[in-house]
């Protein structure tokens, strides 16, 4: 199934149906009353939060969806019925933004969560309504009310437990098809990875969830590469795995760049907890280890985890660092 994160769709929910004009017309009945009935409310637009999607790849095919208007009413006080209202079924995470992409109308992040987008029209009266002791024959009706029409931005921002950070080529993609059964693409050239990938990882009989969004580069919060758009990802998760392919020159500058992205992005990310993991040490000699998570250690003043995804060695530690921080009150554990 194809990833899409993003999609633009045009709603209007149904118009309400126009109210009945009537009169009796019975047998020894010379001058009946009137008898028109109601309209019905047309059908409204809404949208819910479902298990088993993780994409809006259906509203590519899709983007126009309209609710039933309601009927008209009818002779003999018959009221129209109402119209059918339509749902848009949306993944975990979904924001729904109005046109402009600013205005925030909903954030669906619970299953079952359900949200109002477009109300249906009021369907109109009948001419019973209208009697009274001097008009005893009103010709009048109200016509129903019109729905709503809208255009809304549907973006969804993968609920992850943990998201995967680093430059292009750090080797994100590897170490998710090592922890999990993801089976992101892999090469060993620069943004392999075009759309986030999600993983579910198994350790010691516990579980989380990784996100793995394609790698950052400098200028990322402002569009630059393909970072930006991804960035939202990794909002939601609980701690970022800061990945840096061990092989570069200067692992520091690698770090910093990253960083500086993240923060520029949201004060939100920058502040999250992380884990910095120096990867690729099967390609490099146990002195430049030392030296280069020294380096590391020095500058972020936090402890680095040193692992070769393509060896899997030091993987499961970092595991289960990274599920104490997910689930400390489950830290005892191990």
């Amino acid at each position: 199934m194809k990833f899409l994160d993003q999609a633009k769709v045009h709603i209007k929910s149904g118009a309400g149906g126009g109210g009945s004009i009537s009169f009796r017309r019975e047998k020894f009945v010379e001058y009946g009353g009137p008898d028109g009935g109601d309209g019905g409310d047309g059908g409204s637009v809404y949208a819910e939060c479902v298990e088993g999607l993780n994409t809006l790849i259906d509203y590519r095919y899709q983007q126009h969806f309209k609710a039933e208007r309601g009927h008209h009413g009818q002779g003999r006080g018959r009221s129209g019925s109402k119209g059918e209202s339509i749902t848009l079924k949306v993944p975990q995470g979904t924001q729904i933004f109005y046109e402009n992409q600013e205005t925030l109308l909903a954030d669906l992040t619970e299953v079952g969560q359900r949200v109002l987008l477009a109300q249906g029209g009021k369907g109109g009266r009948g001419n019973i309504h209208f009697k009274s002791s001097i008009n005893q024959a009103p010709r009048r009706a109200d016509t129903g009310t019109p729905g709503e029409e809208l255009s809304l931005w549907l973006r969804l921002k993968l609920i992850a437990d943990a998201g995967l950070v680093g430059l292009p080529n750090a080797g994100k993609s590897t170490f998710l098809s090592v922890v999990s059964r993801a089976k992101p693409k892999i090469a060993d050239y620069p943004f392999t990875t075009l759309h986030p990938n999600l993983g579910i990882v198994y350790v010691d009989d516990k579980e989380f969830c990784v996100a793995d969004i394609p790698g950052l580069i400098e200028g990322a919060n402002e569009g630059v590469g393909l970072g930006h758009r991804f960035l939202g990802h990794v909002e939601r998760c609980k701690v970022l795995i800061h990945l840096i392919d061990g092989t570069q020159e200067d692992v520091v500058e690698a770090y910093k760049t990253i960083r500086v992205e993240l923060e520029k992005y949201a004060d939100e990310l920058g502040s999250k907890e992380e884990v910095i993991v120096l990867n690729k040490s099967d390609a490099l000699l146990d002195e430049e280890i030392l030296e280069k998570k020294a380096a590391l250690e020095a500058f972020s003043g936090k402890p680095v985890d040193v692992i070769s995804a393509v060896q899997k060695e030091g993987v499961k530690e970092v595991l289960r660092k990274i599920f104490q921080i997910i689930k400390p009150e489950e830290d005892g554990l191990w």
